[in-house]
């Protein structure tokens, strides 16, 4: 399961990493294509890694978390923020492929807000699950 986890981590990363790339291009220097290409794997990598963590890694956290006697609310908290996180990713695929189609954006620093919401917000969720959740279930990255 850590190689699993350790991968869904570097993808995510490496997708957080273009979508700061695009982010500080904006509004002159924006790379069309790569808008296109972060368009077309947003949403399938975001869902296929919270399917992950759900089938797999949550319940393994779940089950530690009630052999310590501790509480749900992180476990409750990150299924949450999966279900925010999957329709956000929604809406940045949209607005990239127009971006990417276009290129040029209406309102580019609403749009640089959007990228850095979704970006930091997964690399909060990624260091949480390496900080507490990969330690809980008794994995811990190399």
């Amino acid at each position: 399961m850590l190689a699993i986890v350790e991968l869904a981590h570097a993808q995510m990363l490496r997708l957080c990493g273009l979508l700061e790339e695009v982010a500080d291009s904006l509004p002159a220097s924006v790379d069309r294509r790569k808008c296109l290409m972060i368009a077309c794997e947003l949403e399938p990598l975001v869902r296929g890694i919270h399917r992950f963590e759900e089938e797999t890694l949550l319940p393994a956290y779940e089950r530690a978390l009630e052999q310590r006697g501790r509480g749900r609310g992180s476990l409750e908290r990150l299924l949450a923020e999966h279900v925010e996180d999957e329709c956000f990713a929604g809406e940045l695929s949209e607005a990239l492929l127009l971006l990417g189609r276009d290129g040029s954006v209406d309102n580019p620093e609403a749009l640089g807000f959007m990228l850095r919401g979704f970006f930091e917000g997964q690399r909060r969720h990624v260091a949480f699950e390496r900080e507490h959740v990969l330690p809980e279930i008794g994995c811990m990255e190399v």
